[in-house]
This record gives C-alpha cells, sequence and structure tokens, in this order.
C-alpha cells in the first residue's frame, strides 16, 4: 500500500523527529509513493532539508499545497490544526494524525495510542489526535495492569523535561545553565527568562500551562480525562501532579496505582514484561533515567513494588522519550496501523 505522506510543521523538534524515524522505518510497514512532503510557516518555506540523501523544500502550509496527499501528519500547533486540518480533509486527505491537544477531547476524534486502543482507529472520520506526550507513556503500564487485574485509583506525579515545551524552552536551559555556571550565581536574573518567569536551570516548577479554576493544571488535567478517554474508563479515579525538571529530553512519572484484583509482584511485572511497548527494568538495583531513554522508542517502567499503605497497591517509575513516544513514534505507528486495518481509504478500499 502505497502512501502519499505529508508533515505539517516539519521543521519544529517533533517534525524533525519524525523525519529521523522515516530515514530508517521498513518500507514494509509504512510504504510511501514519494518522499514526504514537507509544510512550514511562510517564514521556513524554501528551506531545504536533507532525507534520504536527497534535498526536500519545505513548501508553505496553505490549504492548496494539501491535494494529493494520502495522510497529513500535524505537528504543528492548535491554533494552526484548527485551521488547517478541516482544509486538509477538503482538499482530498484520508487521514489527518495531529499530535496537537487541539482534537483530543473532541467525541468524534480518536484519541489513541497504539498498543493501548488500536480499535478505535477504525471509527475515525477523518481525524486521529495522538495524546499528550506525558499520558501516552503512562497508558501502556495501565493498560497491561487494567487488563490483567483492573484499575481502581491512579496516582501520578511527571517530572517533565524542557522539551514538552519546544525548542526554545531548551535553548533557554542551556542558556540559563552557562549562564549561572559562569556567573557562579545559580539564581538568575528576570531578563534572563523569556518563556516563563520561572527559571527553568537549576530548578523544579511544579506548574506545567495554565492553573484552571479547579486547582489542577490543564497539563494535570490533561492526564486525567485522556487517560480515561483512552482506557474506555469515564469514571476512573485519576489524579495528577505535574512538574517540570531541568531536564533536556524525556519525562519520569511515579505512579501509584490501586487494583481492583489481588496480584504478586511476579504476576505484575510478568505483565509488564509481556505487554508490546513496555521495556521491564526487573533488577531492583537497576532503574531508567532520562538520559537512558533519550532516543529509544519504549516506554521504560521500573521501581515496581508493592504499596504496603494501601490494599492492592503497587507503585511504578516510568520514563520516556518524550518526542518519541508522546508525538512523532506514535503519529508515525498511528498511520502504520490505520493502513494495516484498511482504515485510510474510506470503505476499506485500497490505494497504490
Amino acid at each position: 500500500m502505497n502512501i502519499k505522506l505529508g508533515i505539517l510543521g516539519a521543521t519544529g523538534k517533533v517534525g524533525s523527529e519524525l523525519l529521523k524515524l522515516l530515514e530508517n522505518w521498513p518500507e514494509s510497514k509504512l510504504t510511501l509513493s514519494v518522499p514526504p512532503v514537507l509544510f512550514g510557516t511562510e517564514k521556513s518555506a524554501g528551506k531545504k532539508i536533507l532525507f534520504k540523501n536527497q534535498e526536500l523544500e519545505v513548501k508553505n502550509s496553505i490549504p492548496e499545497n494539501f491535494e494529493g496527499l494520502n495522510v497529513l501528519i500535524s505537528c504543528a500547533n492548535g491554533e494552526v490544526s484548527e485551521k488547517l486540518v478541516p482544509e486538509a480533509l477538503r482538499r482530498g486527505v484520508k487521514l489527518v494524525v495531529d499530535t496537537d491537544s487541539f482534537y483530543r477531547m473532541d467525541p468524534d476524534v480518536p484519541l489513541v495510542t497504539i498498543g493501548v486502543n488500536d480499535e478505535d482507529l477504525d471509527w475515525h472520520k477523518g481525524i486521529i489526535a495522538g495524546p499528550n506526550c506525558s499520558t501516552a507513556q503512562l497508558v501502556l503500564p495501565l493498560k497491561a495492569l487494567h487488563k490483567a487485574f483492573g484499575l481502581k485509583r491512579v496516582v501520578v506525579s511527571t517530572y517533565q523535561s524542557v522539551s514538552g515545551a519546544g525548542k526554545k524552552a531548551m535553548d533557554e536551559l542551556l542558556q540559563q545553565t552557562r549562564s549561572s555556571i559562569e556567573s557562579g550565581d545559580l539564581t538568575e536574573t528576570e531578563t534572563q527568562r523569556k518563556l516563563i518567569r520561572e527559571q527553568f536551570a537549576f530548578n523544579v516548577i511544579p506548574k506545567i500551562s495554565k492553573i484552571l479554576d479547579s486547582g489542577y493544571s490543564k497539563e494535570e488535567w490533561k492526564v486525567v480525562v485522556e487517560t480515561r478517554k483512552m482506557l474506555h474508563s469515564p469514571d476512573l479515579a485519576i489524579t495528577c501532579t505535574a512538574v517540570r525538571v531541568p531536564v533536556l529530553v524525556g519525562h519520569s512519572e511515579s505512579v501509584n496505582v490501586q487494583l481492583l484484583n489481588s496480584f504478586s509482584l511476579q504476576e505484575v511485572t510478568e505483565v509488564l514484561k509481556n505487554h508490546t511497548g513496555i521495556k521491564l527494568w526487573d533488577d531492583k538495583d537497576s532503574y531508567p533515567m532520562p538520559t537512558d531513554v533519550a532516543g529509544s522508542e519504549p516506554v521504560h517502567v521500573g521501581r515496581v513494588r508493592v504499596d504496603e499503605s494501601a490494599e492492592n497497591a503497587l507503585d511504578l517509575w516510568v520514563v520516556a522519550d518524550n518526542l518519541m513516544i508522546g508525538a512523532a513514534l506514535n503519529a508515525l505507528r498511528i498511520a502504520e496501523v490505520a493502513a494495516q486495518r484498511h482504515k485510510i481509504w474510506s470503505k476499506g478500499k485500497k490505494e497504490t
């Protein structure tokens, strides 16, 4: 099955990761009829990007340029997705995979993490959304445990890298770190803080995105509602605290899970070990860290232990490359699995 694929936001961090993945993606999984068509802002239009020893020219993100595509992966922000995704569908694109938050909670749009709820691909109406990066790595182990034992309650604290806020945030962390070391003062001046009022370097920030009336941050509430949607568990008791840490790439999560049914630790480790997409660190003296997982595909799970303070409860430490599992990799897998399930072309018809 040959696909003509476009990438919206190709010059951003997620778009760059997606192109790296496509460089080595097996044709047996996703066959492209031509190299990916790249789209960027008016400012980046005309830029040349090397892909498999070819120079691809970035096109301006205008609706007319989407004509002829079968699949479009959108790595742009919500404002761009809101404006351009419907335009792409009007111009014949059969499937848009959107990595931003704009369509995630739309009841007419499937929200999918591959390996968790692949069956939801089957009812898409042209758009499939990918989840927030911190939710994407969380739902894989939760899905495995839910299937085996049932979930009663989940408490998660995230330790999220600055790449979740984009390339500018990564640059700012590096600049702040260099400046602090050179000056010997670990407290940055306000003039060096461009994106948010708090300092990235040598700091931990217990707030990511806007604080809602409920007291949750928008980031925390995304974890709650997206997890419920993908696990098909609208009443799941789940709460989250989202924290920004001075790490470039890789989100970490401390997860406490109370299960509906009893378990042994051996049963839990076997369930996690055998679930697709999870790498289990089952040696109690080893554990995954962001420096271990950057550039890797699996969700890494370690520090698995019984929580002795509650009935049928356990603790997990979950780490993943957020640019991969939470965006580029999941988006590419969505396109791949949708093609395998004949859900790109209407009525299950293949095109070549």
